[in-house]
């Protein structure tokens, strides 16, 4: 009933939509002092779990590969970790947040480029 260009787009769209959601309640623990270390690996894991069952889609925007990256990097550093605990959490929660509000700068940063009248300008001004 569907193209396979219409099934991948949509695999393509949930994935997509996965990842922020995991980056965006990573940054909703780290901001909510309240979030101990057994909390944040509870959410983080069913997080994971989410992402891990969907299909592994391979992304071509920098933020998207950047931001799979980090959450992989992240699990691996904290719910992958053993003796992960509140003292460690509390270390590491503004360095995470900073990380991530880098991740969303490259996001933005993107929608204000307007580089396909770039050229067209600058042969205006070279003539």
């Amino acid at each position: 009933r569907y193209t396979q260009k219409q099934i991948d787009k949509h695999k393509r769209q949930k994935y997509i939509a996965q990842l922020e959601k995991t980056g965006k309640n990573l940054f909703r623990m780290f901001r909510d002092g309240e979030v101990d270390a057994s909390d944040f690996v509870a959410k983080f894991t069913r997080l994971k779990e989410k992402q891990s069952a969907d299909e592994m889609i391979p992304l071509d925007m920098e933020y998207y590969r950047e931001l799979e990256a980090y959450i992989d990097h992240l699990y691996s550093q904290t719910v992958s970790h053993d003796h992960f605990d509140n003292e460690k959490l509390d270390l590491i929660r503004e360095r995470e947040m900073g990380n991530l509000n880098r991740l969303q700068k490259l996001k933005n940063s993107n929608a204000y480029k307007k580089t396909k009248h770039k050229s067209k300008h600058a042969q205006e001004w070279n003539a």
